[in-house]
């Protein structure tokens, strides 16, 4: 394979575990991070220490200069690209929306929902044959909260993802024909850092009686589905919403 993928927000979570098993599967690996060069680093040097090629490349996904130079140094360093994971996301404290500002709205949006659009426009350009690209793979992460709203918590957070789930629906329609498939990931209850971000570190273990399966899930169990989709084995799969959430 050896195709160029750029996972945004590949320095933890959810995004390393897809990096890593990405390049186990052939891929050279653009490892993104908005801040945390160290962590990114890692993800880098693991990879590399399995045999694998991977980058470490800066951009927060809500700047477009920022995103544009992202891409430009993965044309150079890479070529073609091949596949994207729109994974870069943030949560907030935990609120209900009469305690929210509108400054917490447009960072939950300007990152969640424009950054991916923005990444999926870059990467549109590129692999669509439309534009002379050899075609290629976007998996959007969205999340079990698109479905159950996260009331009393992050009721922002919800609808960002509810309208990545409109957007993996249209755009995978739009560029179905030009050789470029679009589907999302939707996980339920994974243990990774992002709930401490939020203020809720036992969240998982508060909340996983809630699951029928009674556990939470693993960022590897996340990125196994999402690798998966950007594989070949998923040639006919384009605009699914592929639920990991235990039953959720």
């Amino acid at each position: 394979m050896n195709q160029a993928l750029l996972v945004t927000g590949g320095s933890r979570g959810i995004g390393a575990a897809t990096a890593l098993l990405a390049a186990r599967s052939g891929w050279s690996v653009a490892v993104n991070y908005a801040a945390n060069s160290l962590a990114a680093d890692e993800v880098v040097r693991a990879i590399r220490a399995d045999g694998g090629t991977a980058m470490a490349v800066q951009a927060d996904v809500a700047d477009e200069a920022q995103v544009l130079a992202m891409f430009q140094k993965i044309d150079a360093k890479f070529g073609p690209l091949g596949g994207l994971v729109n994974n870069a996301g943030v949560v907030d404290v935990s609120a209900r929306l009469d305690e929210m500002s509108v400054a917490r709205w447009r960072r939950m949006f300007d990152i969640n929902v424009i950054g991916a659009m923005l990444c999926a426009r870059e990467a549109v350009r590129r692999m669509s044959t439309r534009h002379g690209g050899q075609g290629g793979a976007i998996v959007n992460v969205s999340s079990a909260a698109s479905r159950l709203g996260s009331p009393g918590q992050y009721v922002d957070y919800a609808a960002a993802k509810g309208a990545i789930d409109t957007f993996t629906i249209g755009l995978a329609k739009e560029v179905a024909a030009e050789g470029i498939r679009v589907n999302a990931v939707r996980p339920g209850l994974i243990d990774t850092e992002i709930h401490a971000s939020g203020g809720l570190p036992s969240r998982v273990k508060d909340l996983q009686h809630l699951v029928p399966m009674q556990r939470g899930g693993t960022a590897n169990e996340v990125a196994q589905s999402i690798v998966w989709l950007l594989s070949n084995a998923a040639s006919y799969t384009t605009m699914s919403l592929l639920d990991v959430s235990g039953g959720r």
